[in-house]
């Protein structure tokens, strides 16, 4: 699966006001593993900034004079977004903008048109609910270091998004849902049925040097989880299966 972690810099909150994005940033996935390849951008937005705005991301008119305007990169952007899943915190608030810069421009569409979208703070919502739930809210209650934003930026903040993304979806890959190893690991155990039994239930054989490596597998997977994880193999008497 490829996936790209997507976030903007806008000249205010609203795109309904005629604000406009003045930064894009992304940064790739494939199979749940960065690629190294990244699409950021400074743009040249034709308006002001709105009281604020230009403080929470440090960026000026001045310095943003010489970027190209969206229309300039709008192909190459959805170029490298293209078909991808997209992973963006509070997705409504990016995709409003950058739909509205592409419905300034002809035959583009809707980013949605193109990619699927995972919204991190609805996740994030779902699994801590009533709690505060931003960026740096989750950075700290996830162990994700953001020691280096100081100030709001596209790619910095896209990075950080995905370490928060891999951090609330870990159970997936932890278990190896998403692994090579996946298959082998399903093919290494046996599963028997008592036919005489009302209820039958598969049962599950495996070494006893499998039954303690899984064992401890579990425990950091519960100490990761934040909750009890639940799984009991039965140990053969002697190494290897029957």
């Amino acid at each position: 699966m490829r996936q790209v972690i997507l976030d903007t810099e806008t000249t205010g909150l609203e795109w309904q006001k005629g604000n406009r994005v003045v930064e894009i940033g992304c940064v790739e996935l494939v199979e749940r593993r960065p690629t190294g390849r990244t699409f950021h951008r400074y743009l040249k937005p034709d308006r002001e900034f709105e009281p604020g705005a230009q403080e929470v991301t440090g960026l000026t008119l001045e310095f943003l004079a010489d970027k190209p305007r969206f229309a300039e990169i709008a192909g190459e952007f959805l170029d490298f977004i293209d078909g991808a899943e997209l992973i963006i915190h509070n997705a409504a608030f990016d995709l409003g903008f950058l739909n509205a810069e592409l419905a300034r421009l002809d035959g583009l569409g809707r980013i949605q048109d193109r990619c699927t979208v995972e919204d991190t703070l609805l996740m994030a919502r779902q699994r801590y609910p009533g709690q505060r739930n931003s960026l740096d809210a989750l950075c700290k209650r996830l162990g994700v270091d953001n020691s280096q934003r100081q100030l709001h930026g596209a790619l910095l903040d896209a990075q950080i998004l995905m370490d928060v993304y891999l951090a609330l979806t870990s159970g997936q890959s932890e278990i190896g849902f998403d692994s090579d190893a996946a298959p082998q690991a399903a093919a290494a155990v046996i599963f028997e049925v008592d036919a005489g039994a009302a209820a039958p239930r598969p049962r599950v054989r495996v070494s006893a040097e499998e039954a303690e490596a899984h064992a401890a597998r579990l425990a950091g997977l519960a100490k990761k989880a934040g909750q009890a994880v639940w799984l009991v193999l039965e140990a053969e008497p002697e190494a290897g299966l029957a």
